[in-house]
């Protein structure tokens, strides 16, 4: 089973370009976009903090392991224009920080974002945004087994690259819905630098694009219905496409469903602590072949609405 799980592992390393998403997976990605669109950078009326852990196929040896920590807040939001009785247009500004690992394959990443959000009519809003840093890509080859004794990995060590990021995104939204397009590591390896040319096959980045839209609907007093869905393209990466629905009760406490094409069902769970605090929690049972070997994924974020002077409990346009 060791040389099993040996071989998975160094295939998920070195066909990560041609066969796999190289973006960490979230299962709770609707309830921070932000991660996927930069165009959501200072949606809200409070800056908006959020950590997470998430374990992939619990149980498969060099399974990934993700973290990250994002922050976002709007910059002279509240202004209204008085003959008119809507806002005006407002600023974004962001950060977010990542470590995933994935057997000896490390991947941390540093972005900064900037968004700028306006009006199109007195109910929907526009934006656009731009992300940019710094990802670190590292392979451990001491734990890697190879056949050919001349391959530029054998030499054991770290192996790393940095690689400036670009991201692009454009976010149409109302309270009622919302429809978003972004671009992800755009630059490609362009700007790819200190790394030796006979290594950067294995550390390779692609450009991802993320298209993802989602609706609100009240069939009850205290009920909100919530379908979601985005697709993922990283060509020649297959595109998968994640389906979601969550039903919101009082705007305090959730449950949800999703699908991962030919890769996961997911359940979630989250509650809205106070006007400060709230948690959620995904369970994704892997239903393509690894279910043979993994447990499931599991993911908790943890939310904090920092300088929320109207002690809103539920968020107003991220839900």
């Amino acid at each position: 089973m060791k040389k099993i799980l040996l071989v998975l592992l160094s295939v998920m390393v070195f066909t990560l370009q041609a066969e796999a998403q190289q973006r960490p997976q979230h299962s709770q990605y609707m309830l921070n976009n932000y991660l996927l669109n930069p165009a959501i950078t200072g949606i809200e009326d409070y800056a908006d903090i959020r950590l997470s852990t998430r374990r992939q196929w619990v149980g498969l040896d060099g399974a990934p392991v993700t973290y990250y920590a994002t922050v976002h807040a709007p910059i002279n939001k509240g202004i209204t224009n008085s003959k008119y009785h809507r806002a005006l247009a407002h600023h974004g500004v962001g950060l977010a920080v990542h470590a995933d690992k994935t057997g000896p394959l490390s991947r941390t990443s540093i972005t900064g974002s900037y968004a700028y959000h306006m009006p199109l009519t007195r109910s929907i809003k526009i934006s656009a945004g731009a992300a940019a840093g710094l990802i670190r890509n590292s392979v451990n080859a001491t734990e890697l087994s190879f056949t050919n004794p001349s391959d530029p990995l054998a030499s054991g060590g770290d192996i790393n690259n940095n690689v400036l990021d670009l991201s692009l995104g454009l976010w149409i939204y109302s309270q009622n819905f919302s429809v978003g397009i972004a671009g992800a590591q755009l630059l490609e390896d362009a700007s790819t630098f200190s790394t030796p040319e006979a290594n950067r096959a294995a550390l390779g980045m692609q450009r991802h694009y993320f298209i993802s839209g989602s609706y609100r609907l009240k069939p009850a007093d205290r009920i909100d219905v919530i379908p979601s869905v985005m697709v993922k393209l990283a060509s020649p990466s297959p595109s998968p496409i994640d389906a979601s629905v969550r039903v919101l009760y009082d705007e305090r406490f959730w449950v949800g469903a999703s699908y991962r094409h030919k890769d996961a069902l997911v359940g979630m769970l989250g509650v809205y602590v106070s006007p400060l605090l709230d948690v959620s929690y995904s369970y994704d049972a892997t239903v393509s072949n690894l279910n043979k070997v993994s447990a499931g994924t599991h993911e908790i974020v943890v939310g904090f609405k920092v300088l929320n002077n109207k002690r809103i409990m539920c968020p107003q346009w991220i839900w």
